[in-house]
């Protein structure tokens, strides 16, 4: 469930008749836990509450219904409680039906009220449907509530109304929804002169039954677009002719109105009668954008940008430099007025911008800052210099675009009662201003330079008016000049598997005039490389938010030689963190900020989680690719360690036809039935069967022992079945194997040593790479690496957080799994000059975690690698482990995987460059540098 279905189901519970009985269940029903646990609290098997009433989810929540006046009591006896405890409860509630009462355990929150208004408390409660409390929901639900009743309009209406539903007229169904919601804001802010003036008219005028309510909708916005000293020629009703004159292209065109069931009208009121004076344009424009959409509609209210990740971008983007200036400033009258002359010239420019939030976010801060100006100035009754023309964006899709303005407009009206007063505000709001400079395109396929030219000259723009007739090549008279511009936003994602043949041909628009290698790159690479030619002409500094792919692994090497060779440089960084979003358990997307620009600072900052969840800022004079400090660098792979370290390499690879595999029973039937010698059946292990346990055997016959396996006829029947698959391949090369049927396609070891198994791919969710030792006789597949035969120190290395960083950045990931690379990951991972006692104390370490995990068998390695449950004992190994080999870095644990990188790429940097000396120039490895 996401956010909107939960507060949509507890409403609903809300309005319901009170029954103590089903209230408990009812409630955790509403958060999302399915029936079948339900059925079982129900029964009491999995209920082990000791207060009276109450029922009692793991994990989760403690509730309780007492009798009327109790709920005080009742709520301490729940936080008294030994199952509470007992059962890691987050929550309690206690409620008698008439009023509720609960805390969040951890923070000591509470809340109470009257059990009618609990709803009011729903984003408190989020986190009991997994999903992390957002401040601005948890404070204000307004946005989520407008969220859902609208979304229930747009469906009922698209059923009644099937032809607004085609390619055609989509766009009329969004431009209704704009006018509504602005209609529903106008009449909460006075902006209509009278109150709920907008939902009072429908709810006295259209019929019940909803026929005639498209006939109410359409005079009121043909009134509307009409200006009042036209309106006597055009007979309007007493009731349309009430509204003011709004225009600004909100209104103008087509009035057409869809027509209404009675539900759709109810739907209408039910949305009217929330209190639209709290909407919130920072966060509404992501609530309601997939109302219109399709395929979004199923995760409605997901896509939430919440504030403090917003600013993570736009704060070092250019605000944190303006209140820098607005401190200096102190008092002094000139200083002031210059910054806010500054403040007028600034252009923010999302060219993914949806619904509006980085761009609204934005103008409300600088707002802030200039009402600051005015107020040391005592100039506080001044109106704005801030035009919201400086705030421009691009959007693929009609109906955010639409959004984007209209959040735009509130949050500047807001902005004006805030500052100035209500008085003032209503007096300057309308009409509205027909300017829009949110433009609805394709990113990838559109100038830039055409939407937010160069400052301080004339351009002419065709781009399509959103709320009305089109723009005609009008000459737009810049006042921008000497300002700046500053290029923001969260562009899509799409890695290079999951593309559209469009999406494709977009990055060959961008990318073609650069390279020709361009197709192994995420989406988001083209706002990059567009935002860094765009800087070549008009000098601008870009922040988007991004997957942290486009900073690990073989991107690297494609994408940052062609950003930096346009004269950019990464000015600043946010490394990875989840970026949530409002669907229940919802583990989110890593992400990272990424800030270029053409004339960075002196001083450029990284901005990183560390290990106790702090931010940690650090300063540095360049930030390379990967997101660290240092030069340039580009990881290359190596055909062989850097350091002293022991080879590693792919498995074995059967290319049998299946004929040389075997489960269990085949290999026991095989050796009692058919008396095959055990010796030429061995323990077979790629990734999969290496963490989850699972058991394979296979065939493994050397040279020297190929007569006597093939006096077994079974063996014989194996060995002819291989030979006639690979003659039938289509290869040269299998062909070629058919020869030798007993062998696998490609032969890396013995089968008698003992082998250091690493996956190929891993959970992003392990803290710790599952790095494991094999005894002799097991055989590796090539969906695994392997180090044969190779010191136990070896092992605490690879099962080191310090490797699990570097193959993190340096080998990219698999969705977002950690992917495994002999050559790029373990080859070039740097490691210092080890002394034997060094080898000895990560040879102690390395066997510590292999007992802590048998003290556990028959666990597997994902049993034992679950963040969750993983034992105490195995954490403190690997915790031993680290802080061994850290020290021997340097010399004491590392903050955060931030200074860990820092100190691998240095370590690197020193140990490419010594071994580039040592080789003849000929064989030289060199270290590219963008």
């Amino acid at each position: 469930m996401n956010a909107v279905e939960i507060e949509a189901a507890i409403s609903d519970l809300a309005l319901q008749p009170f029954d103590a009985a089903e209230f408990p269940f009812a409630f955790l029903g509403a958060f999302g836990n399915k029936d079948t646990a339900l059925k079982r609290l129900r029964a009491g098997n999995n209920n082990t509450s000791d207060v009276h009433g109450g029922v009692l989810l793991r994990n989760s929540i403690h509730i309780a219904v007492c009798e009327a006046g109790a709920v005080g009591k009742t709520l301490q006896a729940l936080r008294a409680s030994p199952a509470t405890v007992k059962a890691k409860a987050k929550f309690i509630l206690a409620t008698d039906g008439q009023t509720l009462e609960a805390e969040e355990l951890g923070s000591g929150e509470t809340i109470a009220g009257a059990f009618p208004d609990f709803p009011n408390h729903f984003g408190f409660l989020l986190p009991l449907a997994g999903i992390s409390t957002i401040k601005e929901i948890k404070d204000n639900p307004i946005d989520v509530r407008a969220t859902g009743r609208l979304n229930k309009l747009y469906v009922e209406l698209l059923r009644e109304n099937p032809d607004w539903a085609k390619d055609e007229r989509r766009a009329d169904m969004n431009h209704f929804m704009a006018r509504l919601i602005f209609c529903f804001f106008a009449e909460d802010t006075d902006i209509f002169n009278g109150e709920v003036l907008f939902t009072r008219t429908v709810d006295q005028f259209s019929d019940r039954d909803g026929s005639n309510t498209h006939e109410i909708l359409e005079a009121i916005f043909r009134a509307m677009n009409t200006k009042i000293a036209d309106r006597a020629a055009e007979g309007f009703r007493p009731w349309a002719d009430q509204f003011p004159y709004v225009n600004g292209g909100l209104f103008s065109g087509s009035t057409e109105v869809p027509r209404f069931t009675r539900m759709a009208r109810t739907y209408l009121l039910h949305a009217g009668n929330l209190n639209w004076q709290q909407i919130n344009p920072d966060i509404f424009g992501s609530m309601i954008q997939a109302v219109a959409d399709d395929e979004e509609r199923g995760s409605l209210g997901m896509h939430y940008t919440s504030v403090p990740n917003i600013l993570k971008v736009l704060n070092p983007l250019f605000l944190d430099e303006l209140r820098a200036q607005l401190d200096a400033a102190g008092d002094n009258k000139v200083k002031l007025l210059n910054l806010r002359k500054r403040l007028a010239r600034i252009r923010v420019f999302d060219p993914a911008c949806g619904s509006g939030n980085f761009l609204v976010i934005a103008y409300k801060k600088m707002r802030e800052i200039e009402a600051e100006i005015n107020r040391r100035r005592g100039e506080s009754h001044l109106g704005s210099e801030i035009p919201l023309t400086n705030f421009r964006g691009i959007e693929l899709r009609d109906f955010p675009a639409e959004i984007a303005r209209l959040a735009l407009i509130i949050a500047e009206f807001q902005c004006d009662v805030l500052y100035r007063g209500q008085k003032d505000a209503l007096a300057e709001f309308l009409p509205l201003d027909a300017q829009n400079w949110i433009v609805c395109g394709n990113a990838l396929r559109l100038d830039w330079l055409s939407i937010c030219p160069p400052t301080g000259t004339d351009v002419r723009l065709l781009a399509d008016d959103l709320f009305g007739a089109p723009f005609n090549h009008v000459e737009i008279d810049f006042e921008n000049e000497g300002g700046e511009t500053y290029l923001c936003g969260n562009p899509p994602y799409k890695g290079s598997q999951g593309q559209t043949d469009d999406q494709k041909a977009d990055l060959q628009a961008v990318f073609s005039k650069h390279t020709k290698n361009w197709k192994s790159l995420d989406y988001v690479s083209g706002w990059f490389m567009k935002a860094a030619d765009y800087g070549t002409v008009n000098d601008a500094a870009t922040a988007f938010v991004s997957t942290n792919s486009i900073c690990q692994g073989r991107q690297v090497a494609t994408l940052w030689p062609l950003i930096h060779g346009t004269g950019h440089e990464i000015s600043f960084a946010h490394t990875s963190f989840k970026w949530a979003n409002l669907a229940s358990h919802n583990a989110g997307v890593t992400v990272a900020v990424v800030g270029i620009s053409s004339r960075p600072a002196a001083l450029r900052r990284i901005f990183s989680v560390a290990d106790d969840g702090s931010v940690v800022v650090r300063e540095t004079s360049h930030i390379n690719a990967y997101l660290t400090p240092g030069a340039n660098v580009v990881v290359e792979a190596q055909p062989e360690p850097l350091g002293k370290l022991s080879a590693m390499s792919f498995g074995s690879m059967p290319n049998d036809g299946g004929h040389l595999l075997l489960n269990v029973q085949e290999a026991e039937t095989a050796i009692r039935v058919h008396g095959v010698n055990a010796n030429f059946i061995r323990p077979f292990l790629g990734s999969e069967e290496f963490i989850r346990g699972k058991e394979r055997r296979c065939i493994w016959v050397r040279d020297d022992d190929l007569a006597l396996a093939t006096d077994n006829d079974w063996l014989a029947q194996r060995f002819d079945g291989v030979r006639r698959q690979r003659a039938a391949s289509g290869r040269e090369t299998t062909n070629a194997l058919a020869g030798q049927p007993h062998r696998f396609g490609e032969v890396r070891q013995t089968g008698n040593e003992t082998a250091l198994i690493v996956p190929s791919v891993s959970s992003e969710s392990r803290t710790f790479l599952p790095v494991g030792l094999l005894p002799r006789g097991s055989i590796v597949s090539n969906l695994a690496f392997a180090l044969y035969d190779a010191p136990l120190w070896n092992m605490a290395l690879i099962a080191s957080r310090l490797h699990l960083v570097w193959i993190g950045t340096v080998c990219g990931k698999m969705k977002t799994d950690f992917r495994y690379s002999n050559t790029l990951g373990w080859n070039t991972f740097p490691v210092p000059l080890l002394t034997e006692q060094n080898k000895a104390d990560l040879t102690a370490c390395a066997e510590d975690i292999l007992l802590a995990r048998e003290a556990h068998f028959p666990a597997t390695i994902a049993d034992l690698y679950d963040p969750e449950t993983m034992p105490e004992n195995l954490r403190y190994a690997h915790e031993r482990n680290d802080e061994v080999l850290e020290r021997i870095y340097i010399g004491r644990r590392f903050k955060n995987d931030t200074e860990r990188l820092e100190k691998l790429f240095d370590l690197y940097t020193k140990m490419t460059t010594a071994a580039a000396k040592t080789k003849p120039a000929a064989k030289m490895k060199r270290v590219k540098k963008a």
